[in-house]
């Protein structure tokens, strides 16, 4: 393959131009319109795709694209970008900086490239990382921790209410009762703690391969591994996450045996 640097440094210039974006609509006066699905966009997150696509496609025109907002663009092409320019619109609507900027490559569909920014959370957090070049946070190199029982591990999950309509729910509470503890950080902000050490795993549904195919990039650089809630690998129908520092997974595993991905994905 290819050398990945000039890869992951456009993603990152093109997270930066989505950036500048954000904080100029950010406690702004701006239209809010909903989806079929009752989610909310705003300008800023189709002005945000734009541009980040506008920095990619001047870099490499032969690229394809994925986003949130503007759809599919040369879909078949070897290299495709996934792009979520704001994730957690929700979030960013109501003027609290718990969202962020998604921006993975897909290679013959092998993710090589993730970039997650979260410019106003906590003074600024972005995380990088691109295959075998390792992961950083805010430009220092992270790595999972080496936590290995369940007596002594910090989990999190994410998109309880679905978590808790499946079959499994009844397992995943005999897990809680197992581990040291649970937190919901949820959206971005777990997937960095998990790769920066400071959580232990993640179980997480209700979600689509642009909330976290950025972050799954981000994670295996860091020592993780992750895959869907019933084992299968991360790929474009993923809808659910089971993630741990790359210690964790056979302990945990056994818990959510039970779920069904077929049955428990929520419908389009």
């Amino acid at each position: 393959m290819t050398d990945l640097q000039p890869f992951l440094d456009k993603a990152v210039e093109a997270a930066r131009a989505a950036e500048a974006i954000i904080r100029r609509y950010y406690h702004g006066d701006f239209e809010v319109e909903h989806k079929a699905d009752a989610s909310p966009v705003t300008i800023a997150d189709i002005e945000c795709e734009r541009a980040i696509k506008a920095v990619l496609s001047e870099a490499f025109p032969a690229h394809g694209f994925q986003g949130e907002e503007l759809g599919r663009e040369q879909a078949d092409a070897d290299y495709v970008w996934l792009i979520d320019p704001i994730d957690g619109t929700k979030s960013f609507v109501r003027g609290y900086p718990f969202f962020s900027t998604q921006i993975a490559l897909r290679y013959r569909g092998e993710l090589i490239v993730g970039v997650s920014n979260a410019p106003l959370f906590n003074g600024g957090e972005m995380a990088c990382a691109a295959k075998g070049l390792g992961a950083t946070l805010n430009g220092e190199p992270i790595q999972t921790s080496n936590i290995d029982t369940l007596a002594k591990t910090s989990l999190s999950l994410g998109n309880i209410a679905s978590l808790a309509a499946s079959p499994a729910w009844a397992s995943v509470g005999e897990l809680i009762g197992a581990v040291h503890r649970i937190r919901g950080y949820g959206d971005f902000y777990h997937y960095h703690l998990l790769a920066s050490g400071r959580i232990d795993a993640i179980l997480e549904s209700d979600l689509n391969i642009l909330d976290i195919a950025a972050l799954t990039v981000i994670l295996r650089e860091a020592g993780g591994d992750i895959t869907e809630l019933g084992g299968d690998e991360i790929d474009l129908p993923t809808r659910s996450v089971f993630a741990t520092n790359g210690r964790l997974r056979d302990a945990i595993a056994p818990y959510v045996a039970n779920w069904d991905e077929a049955r428990d994905a929520p419908k389009d």
